[in-house]
């Protein structure tokens, strides 16, 4: 069920790889296409934006190392959410994740394109009579942008390594002539020229360093593209948080430099930076080098900029891909996405489906600037949501001992928080079609997620929390299990099943004795029945305390025990209600039995098992699938449980009557498949589809050769649930230990 990129057993990144991830999605792109944009609305108090921006950026960093230490697996945020909120919640978050990260890629496919293309048709036009005036083209940066896409799922498909190394030190080069090209020319300007240069500083005042600050930011994205690649970086408690302070600290050694070099250096005499940039806002990098540099500062300028486009390409195409890959493991996308090739190592299916949604957006999308606002808007939201589970997962000490652990804590984050709300809420009302963009693609990944993946998702989900509790208080919730307990001889074998559905440390086990009184018993009756409950309750107990187990002991009076059971359940809001009987074929306990079924709203499992009994050494378990499993959750949670002591053969069996033709055993053998694969248990899993004139009897045979056996309650709508004549004939004509679960309604 997991495989090296699963299980961290070939982490193939370190440090250098998972720097050039960063520095490949961060570095470049965003300053060449924005800084235009911040001096026209804040003036040469772009420098601050940057610097401010870096603070905010750095801040959330911490709280995105902290996690990824804690929970080094590939999804980045998707990640985080279903380890501390939900499976729900980590959809939202990971799908609308994945579009930003496919839609910033297509953003650099087209940028990468125009850029080659005026590049190309420089080249061409020193040949006289060869400039054809195609190169740099709408269609032509479009066809570009498509074979960088093709090039780089290649390249991702046959490499399992870090960010692209040559693209990144292309770039770094060429950002560092500028600088170092900007800063030889200062010395021709004295500290007069200076100041001039930089007054006035706030050219429009505080609202207009906001304005840049919202603009900007998008330029420090892509350290959560670190984290969206864990689960293969090397030793990932120290690499991820180093690797996104180097990123980001290259990112700034550059920007901050670079800002105050074209402020100063290129801008003539009497040249204001601020009207330059008015007039030109998408060139004015280049416009500023040439000054300074002539025309090669120009060109140094477009081949910064397609080494930028380029790596940051590859960057989140890689991000996206795993992303992709660790919702499909989960149920959440289509589960092919989450194999990973066995020759080459990768999630070919993920890189590939990942690269041909990249491609359409390219091509279909009409507005490809208003779905990038949109991203941006993704990736600020998704920043703060990070940042808040930071605090949830201190908070319910989550992180492992030697992790990275953000300073100030709980300041730092709530900081963070609160700068990246400010900027989203910017973004929402300077680009309005940028939340229309990302509350239409979450409403068509809303019901895709119904429709679709719900039900094995949640499944998949359960067994996870059944083999790791800890993700149960990972999650805020402390399950509350109540065990009527009638007859101490059962005391023990129910306490094991019930330390099962709630573990030590995370759930919560009530004992409940129910003494039967009546009116007018006479006080001797009374003593009985009250030293009887004691007796019960104490052999529960002292089980309890044998395998660490500390439960709630509740004794109460009642005329009937049924009707108690489900006062006591609602009243305390219990998860699961365990119940143990030696034999329910009478028709007074079928009766009452199906009465409780139906009105309880929470999980039932009845246990029939000798005092004894120790589910966690069943070796062989039996689990009758009849049409898709009504009880999933329930059986996953209880399976999870049961591998998380052990390994045992777990047999998914099917039977089918004798007159079933080739299409139905077919087609019930892949349900069965599917269903078993939901459940992802680790033990040995077996799949059968069998033929029998006599379900029942063969039935009987197959429960006769196990250890344990698990019968979902038959139900007719939500609140009509019965045993069914197939579960009593087999409950009275065996002896093996028999579970029956009801799913909650």
């Amino acid at each position: 069920m997991s495989d090296a990129l699963d299980t961290g057993k070939e982490r193939n990144i370190g440090l250098l790889g998972a720097v050039g991830i960063g520095v490949g999605a961060i570095v470049g792109g965003g300053i060449l296409a924005l800084a235009g944009v911040a001096f026209s609305v804040t003036g040469p108090s772009a420098i601050l934006a940057f610097a401010l921006n870096g603070v905010i950026a750095l801040i959330t960093a911490l709280s995105f190392a902290e996690l990824s230490a804690a929970f080094p697996e590939s999804g980045g945020t998707y990640v985080f959410s279903k380890k501390v909120l939900s499976i729900r919640a980590a959809f939202a978050v990971g799908w609308v994740a994945w579009f930003a990260s496919i839609v910033a890629a297509a953003l650099y496919a087209v940028g990468a394109g125009y850029f080659i293309g005026i590049l190309v048709d420089g080249l061409l036009s020193v040949i006289p009579g060869l400039r054809p005036g195609w190169p740099g083209a709408y269609r032509t940066a479009f066809g570009i942008a498509l074979i960088a896409v093709v090039y780089y799922t290649f390249s991702l498909t046959f490499n399992k390594g870090g960010g692209s190394g040559i693209a990144n030190i292309g770039k770094i080069a060429a950002f560092s002539i500028l600088i170092i090209a900007g800063l030889a020319a200062l010395p021709g300007e004295t500290f007069a020229d200076v100041r001039r240069d930089f007054t006035p500083f706030l050219s429009f005042g505080a609202l207009g360093l906001i304005q840049a600050m919202g603009y900007t930011f998008i330029t420090l994205q892509g350290f959560d593209l670190i984290a969206a690649v864990a689960g293969e970086i090397k030793n990932p408690g120290k690499t991820i948080p180093r690797a996104m302070i180097i990123s980001l600290m290259t990112a700034l050694a550059i920007y901050i430099p670079l800002i105050f070099v074209i402020t100063v250096a290129g801008t003539k005499t009497g040249e204001s930076i601020t009207a330059l940039s008015r007039a030109n806002p998408e060139t004015i990098i280049a416009i500023t080098a040439e000054t300074y540099l002539g025309k090669a500062g120009y060109w140094i300028v477009i081949a910064a900029a397609i080494l930028s486009m380029l790596s940051a390409l590859y960057a989140n195409l890689m991000a996206a891909s795993r992303v992709a890959r660790s919702m499909a493991r989960d149920r959440t996308l289509p589960r092919a996405l989450g194999n990973t090739d066995r020759k080459l190592g990768t999630p070919v299916n993920a890189i590939l489906a990942t690269a041909a949604i990249i491609v359409i957006t390219v091509f279909v999308v009409p507005d490809i600037g208003s779905a990038g606002a949109a991203a941006s808007l993704i990736f600020l939201i998704t920043f703060a949501l990070a940042q808040w589970i930071g605090i949830l997962a201190r908070r319910r000490k989550t992180h492992s001992q030697g992790s990275f652990i953000t300073p100030l804590y709980p300041y730092i984050p709530i900081l963070g928080i609160a700068a990246c709300l400010v900027l989203a809420v910017f973004q929402v009302f300077t680009v309005p079609a940028a939340g229309l963009i990302a509350l239409a693609w979450l409403g068509f990944g809303g019901c895709l997620y119904v429709i679709l993946f719900a039900r094995s998702a949640r499944i998949f989900d359960a067994s996870s929390e059944g083999f790791d509790p800890e993700l149960v208080r990972l999650r805020g919730r402390s399950p509350l299990v109540l065990v009527p307990i009638a007859n101490p001889v059962n005391a023990a074998a129910m306490i094991r099943v019930a330390s099962s559905l709630a573990p030590p440390d995370t759930g919560r086990v009530l004992l409940l004795s129910v003494m039967l009184s009546k009116r007018g018993d006479s006080a001797g009756r009374e003593e009985d029945l009250i030293v009887n409950s004691q007796k019960v309750l104490k052999e529960a107990v002292s089980a309890s305390l044998d395998i660490g187990l500390s439960p709630e002991a509740l004794i109460t009076i009642a005329e009937k025990p049924w009707p108690e059971i489900v006062r006591v359940s609602e009243t305390h809001g219990c998860e699961s209600l365990l119940l143990g009987l030696t034999q329910f074929t009478d028709s007074d306990t079928e009766k009452n039995l199906e009465t409780l079924l139906s009105s309880v709203d929470s999980d039932v499992v009845i246990l029939r098992a000798p005092g004894d009994w120790q589910m966690l050494e069943a070796k062989r378990i039996l689990v009758p699938v009849g049409g898709r499993g009504g009880h999933g959750e329930l059986l996953a949670r209880i399976l999870g449980s049961i591998c998380r002591s052990g390994n045992p053969e777990i047999t998914f069996l099917r039977v089918l009557p004798e007159s079933a033709d080739w299409k139905t055993y077919d087609r019930a053998r892949k349900e069965l498949f599917l269903y078993a694969a939901d459940q992802a248990v680790k033990g040995e899993i077996k799949v059968q589809v069998e033929k029998s004139e006599d379900i029942a009897s063969h039935l009987i045979r197959r429960v006769a050769e196990c250890d344990l056996a698990i019968f979902g309650i038959r139900r007719l709508g939500r609140r009509q649930k019965f045993l069914g004549e197939l579960t009593l004939r087999i409950a009275g004509e065996t002896d093996r230990p028999l579970l029956i679960i009801s799913g909650r309604n």
